[in-house]
């Protein structure tokens, strides 16, 4: 398939550049991809459409600050973005800036440094800090920045940025963007769904810098998709396994929480847990597995997320729902409103 068929055009003043405020005040747009129906609700008005026993599967990765200001050695400023770690004191990273090279050093304060220990590939190098474990954490906590998409253009100030952009539920870090479809809970609202009966339950992927690249190929074929690291534990694959088997409803939240589900299930839409690297690619064509119901943002021209929606309900059926979410002034992306998408509301 052609990239070129995931185009749409969106007027700029629905880019949302802030969250909707109380988070779960934002505009939803409840689908039913089988009936080729949709209705508009608020946020919070989930609580009315999910029954007792219905399932919320979550992505519980935090996000941690990734992106580090420093100096040369001989002057010139350098941002170290931290892709992935290697180990207690070395990290993948991009740097950004001219005149690279091994054995070069990167100054963020006088206590805290890395330096370069080889080119992987293009601008992506392994390094190594001074510090490690702990002591390196606290000082990315302090001199790191809130990796924001580029597309945000009013961020808000430093820290007030690094409790906005985390999921309410958060609690694994690693990721260098958040699961944004997860910003419309409140921990009022995950409250009241817990006391009605809904059930929740957690994966863990912590997403990539891949994830704010748009597809720059002529053929979405050949897209190389990053890999990203997940976790589904036993406990909760025996349960959604079960649950399934027992045609409970599994409402996914977030395009990340989906990939893990996709990512380790076997040929017989079996969960199979484990702690790896995932590398999945979904596009129209793809048969799911495992997943059936999606809680998710709306996604960018040409990504590689609208490419995986349109798997689950058709591109033709994507861009009519994109083009009402237009018409009614729905705000796209990160900070956005939200659609479910999903095959039992009736709408």
């Amino acid at each position: 398939m052609k990239t070129s068929e995931f185009d749409y055009n969106l007027p700029k003043n629905l880019i949302a550049n802030k969250l909707a405020s109380p988070r779960d005040s934002s505009k939803f747009l409840v689908v039913n991809y089988i009936d080729k129906k949709y209705s508009h609700h608020i946020f919070r008005d989930i609580y009315d459409i999910l029954e007792r026993g219905d399932i919320l599967v979550f992505n519980d990765t935090k996000v941690f600050p990734a992106r580090l200001i420093g100096n040369k050695e001989s002057s010139g400023k350098v941002e170290v973005f931290l892709l992935q770690q290697i180990n207690n004191n070395s990290w993948q990273v991009i740097i950004g800036g001219k005149r690279i090279r091994d054995k070069m050093k990167i100054l963020f304060s006088k206590n805290f440094y890395c330096e370069i220990i080889k080119q992987i590939e293009n601008n992506i190098w392994q390094v190594q800090f001074n510090l490690s474990e702990n002591k390196l954490n606290q000082m990315i906590e302090k001199f790191g920045h809130v990796p924001i998409p580029p597309y945000i253009k009013n961020p808000d100030s430093e820290n007030k940025l690094k409790k906005e952009y985390q999921t309410v539920y958060a609690k694994n870090r690693g990721s260098v963007a958040a699961p944004t479809a997860g910003f419309h809970f409140t921990k009022k609202l995950l409250d009241k769904l817990k006391k009605k009966g809904i059930i929740f339950k957690y994966v863990t992927l912590h997403v990539g810098l891949g994830t704010f690249e748009p597809v720059k190929t002529d053929k979405i074929e050949d897209h190389k998709i990053h890999s990203e690291f997940g976790i589904l534990d036993e406990p909760t694959a025996k349960f959604l396994n079960r649950a399934k088997k027992q045609n409970k409803r599994i409402i996914v939240v977030g395009t990340t929480a989906l990939r893990v589900l996709e990512a380790f299930s076997n040929n017989k839409g079996e969960l199979i847990p484990q702690k790896n690297w995932i590398k999945i690619f979904i596009y129209p064509g793809y048969k799911f597995k495992f997943v059936k119901n999606l809680i998710t943002n709306f996604h960018l021209p040409k990504s590689t997320l609208i490419m995986l929606v349109s798997a689950l309900v058709g591109r033709k059926f994507i861009f009519k729902l994109y083009n009402e979410a237009i018409k009614n002034e729905y705000r796209f992306y990160s900070f956005g409103d939200a659609t479910m998408l999903c095959d039992f509301f009736n709408c």
